[in-house]
């Protein structure tokens, strides 16, 4: 039992790998032709220094031994098993009607080559370990018969001394085993182990497949990401800016007879934001057209708005058509130093999509931003909320890219978000993302 499971390791028989068949190729007609050619000069120079005087058989029929055999390394890789088969069977008939014939190197070396394919070109194991099994019982039976019955002996003890026999026939019993179980066994570890090295390398070039397959995956899907991000950047640079121009060119008219310095300072911060729309911008689409990878575009970016940033972002929304208050609750000094970023960032750009929309939509006339961050409870967290006062504009309807892209967000964060309309009166946008691992 423990021989067979150690055969049935070795040979890899419960292996679901098969070895890809192999069509005939030019390589293996060469070396058929060349081969066959060798054959034949062996057997003509073998002939000229007599060693061949003892065969009977006409020439033509010492080529066709000697080269027939050739033509099976024609198929040794595309019918591996079919080819071991019948060189087997040519190999016991040259050695019984040709017996000189057999021992030329030639057809030694042929006959090794088709064992060895046999065992490395095999597509199934199974098929493999039966075929060449009963290949080597059969061979080695016949072996056992030619010992016992046949004239083997008589070869051996021929030119021996009378008197040593036993002896003699003791040796070359034990060097004809000998040699056919290097032979046929050489074969079989040769042809096993090419099949192992090539088993191995399938797998190598499997794994590099998936490896190029899931890169590619992630460098589109980076991509994809890569674009979201812009889309939600671009919606978020336009809106607010344009919602600023508007509101302030709207309370510049309003008042521009009866209050020139505001209409002043409206223009001028019609001016700024205008400068600043185009400026962020002209930075987008230098990403875009820029052709360096998805994954180190992180390094070119411009510097991107982050949670201090709120209150320059109130200061110029808050006007004469729209007030706006900003308040920030914390619960330590440092609070504001542990907001990451990226959280940061998102916060910014809801409570930015959050006022363009109070421009936009609704007919608040006040509105409040209000930035929380606790840090020292059990479930650290920041948030910002935006509120206002008024109740939707008739006519007035939105995409919902915005209020999608604040999920979004608030999705790559681990992050809540609350939008609607508030019991009181007015609307609610709010954005709580968790802070270290918190649960927002």
């Amino acid at each position: 039992m423990v021989l067979i499971d150690t055969l049935r390791r070795f040979f890899a028989i419960d292996d679901p790998w098969e070895r890809p068949g192999s069509e005939v190729t030019r390589q293996d007609a060469l070396i058929t032709a060349g081969t066959a050619v060798l054959s034949l000069l062996t057997v003509e120079l073998m002939r000229g220094v007599g060693v061949l005087e003892a065969v009977d058989h006409p020439v033509w029929v010492q080529w066709l031994v000697t080269a027939g055999p050739c033509l099976l390394l024609l198929g040794r890789r595309r019918w591996p098993l079919t080819m071991l088969v019948v060189g087997s069977v040519a190999y016991w008939a040259i050695a019984t009607f040709a017996s000189p014939m057999a021992s030329l190197l030639s057809t030694q070396l042929v006959y090794f080559a088709v064992v060895y394919s046999g065992v490395a070109y095999a597509r199934r194991r199974s098929e493999m370990v039966l075929v060449v099994g009963a290949v080597l019982v059969g061979m080695f039976a016949w072996l056992v018969w030619s010992l016992a019955v046949g004239s083997a002996v008589d070869d051996m003890l021929a030119g021996s001394d009378p008197a040593n026999r036993s002896r003699a026939i003791v040796a070359g019993i034990a060097l004809t085993t000998l040699i056919n179980v290097v032979y046929f066994g050489g074969a079989v570890l040769v042809g096993q182990s090419a099949w192992r090295n090539r088993r191995q390398r399938a797998r190598l070039e499997d794994q590099a497949s998936t490896i190029s397959a899931q890169s590619e995956e992630l460098s589109e899907r980076a991509v994809v990401e890569e674009r979201l991000r812009i889309a939600r950047e671009l919606h978020d640079v336009v809106a607010h800016h344009v919602s600023v121009i508007g509101v302030q060119a709207a309370g510049a008219r309003r008042v521009l007879q009866r209050d020139p310095v505001a209409a002043t300072d409206a223009l001028g911060v019609i001016e700024s934001s205008s400068r600043e729309a185009v400026t962020q911008m002209r930075s987008l689409l230098r990403t875009l057209r820029t052709a360096t990878p998805v994954v180190t575009q992180e390094e070119h970016r411009g510097p991107e708005p982050h949670l201090g940033d709120i209150a320059r972002l109130v200061a110029e929304r808050d006007g004469p058509v729209l007030h706006v208050e900003h308040e920030v609750v914390l619960d330590c000094e440092e609070a504001l130093d542990a907001v990451p970023a990226a959280v940061g960032h998102s916060m910014y750009r809801t409570a930015q999509e959050a006022l363009t929309n109070v421009a936009k939509h609704s007919t608040a006339r006040t509105a409040r931003v209000v930035v929380r961050v606790r840090t020292r409870s059990g479930s650290p967290f920041a948030e910002v909320e935006v509120t206002d006062d008024g109740r939707a504009r008739a006519g007035s309807t939105g995409s919902g890219l915005g209020h999608m892209g604040i999920r979004e967000r608030a999705g790559l964060l681990g992050g809540t978000v609350e939008v609607g309309p508030r019991a009181t009166g007015g609307y609610r946008v709010r954005l709580r993302v968790p802070l270290e691992g918190g649960d927002a």
